[in-house]
């Protein structure tokens, strides 16, 4: 009996915890008929016609061309259409709670340790992750943190049984968080608090170096033993891989992009890029991406503007760079604010499209996975969704439909399922 009991708790708790079960492969045509559609490159079609089958669009048109609907048709008039938004950057998946060790793998033992691969580590029935959906968030970047070099992303969708059905493009980057200039005072070592010069700046800076360096070297020789630090930055030189700089000041920029570049590092992507405002000229003449932090946050010094976060994002892609928001910094559950980040930039001027773009088709390409995500094209991947309004307002953003390869998700989650338990109790009061 006693022995029951503890089974029958345990499947309970399992239940309790269970992730929506994956949707299975797209079997049927689809066609969602009337929505204006956003399709993440700057384009409208305010009476959208939109068909996918096997997981591939079809067609994206006006409402109004003849053609032939096929399949199951879905009445969207008065609705709107977005692609799936990407969250680089983030460790989803990779930490259920913060406070229970063992389900945190976001940060591995070492300093500079590019051979740790984050997919092998995603858990595809994260409950925070399945708390995605419901705001239009299908994709993300799982990233590895801490250390200088932290590890290699790869790039998952979030409707999976596991890291090998999630996985969209395996070990896409390498993530290096460059020192900086400036350190905060250790005041319980006595010193004062506040920001106050790095004096182990330049010996930080040539460590990296060396060791970029060396696994060059590594790269053309031929080497009796493998040293696996070494082989996981080949990736870098042969162009297969980026290198995702961590940098805010001018200076830390200048010289993280300088020293890869010596290095022989093909693709870079700048993360953070605070004051990347201000040298606007040297990141276009290297052709350096940014991703900027998520808007809802505080500037870094205190005679910075207040709303600097807010505007950013447009003061770089209005010099021509290209543009997408990130949250590394923010906490996993904020990941789900991603479209409000976006939101936040058009009240500073930003075109509603070109916003949309900062986490769909901009976010795409930075990653390397446009070919197929980011945006609602023939012969794309039919990753989308149906939300009741505007999509980058959370007082619209309200899902109806959303799909990942044309397969129909499930929008409930732990949350939405206690929110319906507690409303149909408190609301008959």
């Amino acid at each position: 009996m006693k022995y029951a009991i503890i089974t029958l708790f345990f499947f309970m708790g399992m239940q309790m915890n269970a992730q929506q079960t994956p949707a299975g492969k797209q079997s049927t045509p689809i066609t969602i008929e009337g929505a204006v559609a956003h399709l993440g490159n700057g384009e409208v079609i305010e009476n959208s016609l939109i068909m996918f089958a096997e997981g591939k669009l079809t067609y994206v048109g006006d409402a109004a061309t003849r053609i032939a609907r096929t399949g199951k048709v879905i009445d969207a008039k008065g609705k709107h259409v977005y692609p799936g938004f990407i969250a680089p950057g983030k460790s989803l998946g990779l930490v259920e709670v913060n406070a229970v060790r063992a389900s945190n793998d976001q940060d591995e033992i070492g300093d500079l340790i590019p051979h740790v691969r984050s997919l092998i580590a995603y858990n595809a029935e994260s409950q925070v992750v399945e708390s995605m959906r419901p705001n239009g968030v299908l994709l993300s970047q799982i990233t590895p943190q801490g250390g200088r070099i932290s590890g290699t992303s790869s790039i998952v969708q979030f409707d999976a049984w596991n890291w090998e059905d999630a996985a969209v493009k395996v070990d896409d980057g390498i993530h290096l968080n460059w020192p900086s200039t400036f350190r905060r005072g250790r005041w319980w070592l006595g010193e004062p608090r506040g920001y106050q010069p790095n004096k182990d700046y330049r010996q930080q800076v040539a460590k990296v170096k060396t060791f970029m360096n060396n696994a060059l070297a590594y790269g053309k020789a031929t080497p009796k033993v493998q040293n696996q630090p070494f082989a996981a930055m080949q990736g870098l030189f042969d162009g297969t891989q980026k290198l995702f700089v961590y940098a805010h000041g001018q200076k830390e920029i200048m010289d993280a992009i300088s020293s890869a570049k010596t290095a022989g590092v093909k693709h870079i992507v700048l993360v953070g890029g605070y004051h990347a405002h201000k040298i606007t000229a040297f990141l276009k003449e290297h052709d350096i991406p940014v991703l900027v932090r998520f808007t809802h946050s505080l500037p870094f010094f205190e005679d910075d503007d207040y709303d600097f976060t807010y505007k950013l994002p447009k003061l770089l892609m209005d010099a021509g760079l290209l543009v997408g928001i990130q949250n590394a910094d923010a906490s996993n559950f904020q990941t789900r604010n991603l479209p409000f980040y976006a939101g936040q930039t058009v009240a500073q001027g930003l075109d509603k499209e070109k916003a949309l773009q900062l986490i769909s088709g901009n976010n795409a390409k930075i990653l390397g996975i446009d070919a197929d995500y980011g945006t609602l094209e023939v012969g794309k991947s039919a990753t989308l969704f149906i939300s009741a309004g505007d999509a980058l307002d959370m007082r619209t953003n309200q899902l109806s439909k959303a799909f990942i390869d044309g397969r129909d998700l499930s929008l409930e989650t732990h949350q939405t399922e206690l929110w319906k338990r507690y409303m149909g109790k408190y609301q008959g009061k």
